[in-house]
């Protein structure tokens, strides 16, 4: 059976660097690592609307778009081996360090990804 890891590698073809608490706590960035551009380019749909559940809770927490910068995550075309990120909003600061949280893009569903 294969592990979480690489069937993410397999089927998205990315490496889930995992999820931080940002911005003193009030964002949530997911950070993952793209190896084939063929695979992870879905997860760059401008279209497709991210959000990450608090797994507890069911709380959902979507992507901001401020006026002057737009969405805080990147839509142009994945490069393999670079780094990205998506930012959630963490209104309250909801969603603390240790929380079990699943990330939702399109088909793309990262769970059981432990904040840090």
């Amino acid at each position: 059976m294969p592990t979480p890891a690489s069937a993410f590698r397999e089927r998205w073809g990315v490496e889930i660097a995992g999820v931080q608490l940002a911005s003193t706590g009030y964002m949530l960035d997911f950070r993952f690592k793209v190896l084939d551009t063929e695979k992870a380019a879905p997860l760059f749909d401008r279209k497709t609307k991210p959000y990450l559940i608090d797994q507890t809770t069911g709380a959902k927490f979507m992507v901001p778009s401020p006026p002057k910068t737009g969405p805080l995550r990147t839509t142009d075309p994945p490069i393999a081996g670079r780094r990205y990120f998506i930012f959630f909003g963490n209104p309250g600061r909801y969603v603390k360090a240790g929380a079990t949280v699943t990330v939702v893009i399109g088909d793309f569903r990262a769970e059981n990804l432990v904040v840090e």
